[in-house]
C-alpha cells in the first residue's frame, strides 16, 4: 500500500528527522511512502512553481491508498491536501503528538485519528492504520 505523507514543510528542513521517522515507521509496517518535500522537491534541491507543486502533489495523492497527515504543526497546505484526498475518496488518517490541536473539521474527514508521545509510540500507532 502506498501512503502519502502530509506534513508541514520548512524551507530549512528543520523537521526532516520528523518526516524520516514517520516514513520509517510506515515503511516498517509494509507501506511504500511518498512525501513531496523528500521525493519531489528532494529536500529543496528542486524548485517548482506553486502550480506545478500542487499538480504533482495531487497526482501523488491520486495514486496513494491512504494520506497520513501529521497535524503536530498546523499548515494551510495540510488542509488542502487532506480536503483533496477526502474529496477524491482517498482515506485520510490523522496523526499528531499528544497535546497538539486537531481541528474538528480535520477530525471530521479523517477515517482514523491517532496520538503519539514519541517515536516508539509512533511505530505502534502506524501498525493500527487500516
Amino acid at each position: 500500500m502506498k501512503a502519502f505523507i502530509s506534513i508541514k514543510y520548512h524551507p530549512d528542513n528543520r523537521n526532516r528527522d520528523h518526516i524520516e521517522q514517520i516514513a520509517s515507521a510506515l515503511e516498517a509496517n509494509g507501506f511504500q511512502t511518498v512525501c513531496v518535500v523528500r521525493d519531489v522537491e528532494q529536500w529543496g534541491h528542486i524548485h517548482l512553481s506553486p502550480q506545478e507543486l500542487m499538480a504533482r502533489t495531487f497526482d501523488e495523492i491520486d495514486t496513494s491508498d491512504v494520506v497520513v497527515i501529521d497535524l503536530t504543526e498546523k499548515g494551510v497546505g495540510l488542509g488542502i491536501e487532506a480536503g483533496y484526498a477526502y474529496a477524491r475518496g482517498v482515506p485520510v488518517v490523522a496523526i499528531a503528538r499528544k497535546g497538539s490541536d486537531i481541528s474538528a473539521t480535520l477530525r471530521g474527514i479523517s477515517r482514523q485519528v491517532f496520538w503519539y508521545a514519541g517515536w516508539d509510540a509512533l511505530r505502534l500507532v502506524v501498525r493500527q492504520i487500516s
